[in-house]
């Protein structure tokens, strides 16, 4: 990270350090309107930009964000704090058309959910009396949204944040006492290519798995004997399919890994079963139960 001698003096005494400033939020998705939501309860002003006007009434109309613009020249200069929940391809060329109405020292926080390939390019196109972070709360919902937004989506949910040496000290301190004030749990640190790995594996090969499942066969007449296994194993198969593809091809080569890898995983257990192999069947559900355990 950058030293104090290397930091900007602006950054030093940074405006969003202190206890009451005002956050911008991009995208008023799920994630987008439950940041706004939580951030009102917690007493800071909250704007919101969005294409839809529908999304920006509504917003409004339940008490999500303070007020709203389809056009963010009319809020950005207001603004301490800008999160953006967009698509990640769509971030580049919105803070490439709008970043000129941000004020110096602005700390701009973005949360997709790939960083490779991402951090870097976005990090080159802020203006350099700006910061870049990004960072990535371990929570989401299925269905898409503004109406399905919670602001409760944070509680005890995992954060993390992944700086580049072109981040501050200040910035990584703001946004662990951020993640604390929303009632997050762990909060980490990850470097960017450390982060796509890991979340190749727990979050999109899971999706990944969950779609393949529902898409085995034809299964909706197996609706009324459905336990509570297939429901807990293809919750996340009820997917956003515009955003999932994005996020896939993005980190695809981390993703094919940990497909291959499940693969073989599925092909060794197979073997087992079509060899009447009981006692390697069993060892394998021991240490699968062994380190399920580990994630409580």
């Amino acid at each position: 990270m950058t030293t104090p001698e290397q930091t900007p003096a602006a950054a030093l005494h940074p405006k969003w350090a202190g206890s009451r400033c005002t956050f911008g939020i991009v995208g008023l998705g799920v994630m987008g309107g439950s940041f706004a939501a939580h951030l009102r309860q917690l007493g800071y002003t909250v704007y919101g930009m969005d294409l839809d006007a529908d999304t920006l009434q509504y917003a409004q109309d339940q008490g999500i964000i303070d007020a709203g613009s389809q056009d963010p020249a009319m809020l950005l200069p207001q603004c301490d704090v800008v999160i953006f929940c967009l698509y990640p391809t769509k971030i580049e060329p919105w803070l490439r058309d709008h970043q000129h109405h941000l004020n110096p020292g602005t700390l701009v926080l973005e949360i997709s959910g790939v960083k490779t390939g991402i951090t870097g390019p976005l990090q080159d196109l802020m203006r350099p009396d700006c910061e870049l972070l990004s960072i990535h709360p371990m929570c989401g919902r299925e269905s898409q949204g503004i109406r399905y937004s919670d602001p409760k989506i944070f509680d005890g949910a995992n954060f993390l944040i992944i700086p580049t040496d072109r981040n501050t000290h200040e910035s990584v301190r703001f946004v662990q006492g951020l993640a604390r004030e929303l009632g997050c749990g762990a909060i980490s640190e990850l470097d960017p290519e450390s982060h796509d790995r890991m979340i190749g594996f727990l979050s999109q090969l899971t999706h990944v798995i969950a779609v393949s499942l529902m898409n085995t066969h034809e299964n909706s007449h197996l609706v009324q004997y459905t336990g509570d296994s297939f429901r807990d194993l293809t919750r996340i198969a009820r997917i956003n399919e515009n955003m999932w593809p994005e996020l896939f091809l993005l980190n695809r080569e981390i993703l094919l890994d940990e497909t291959d890898q499940f693969l073989a995983a599925v092909q060794q257990f197979r073997d087992m079963l079509a060899k009447g192999d009981r006692q390697g069947m069993k060892e394998a559900m021991i240490e699968s139960t062994k380190r399920r355990e580990k994630f409580g």
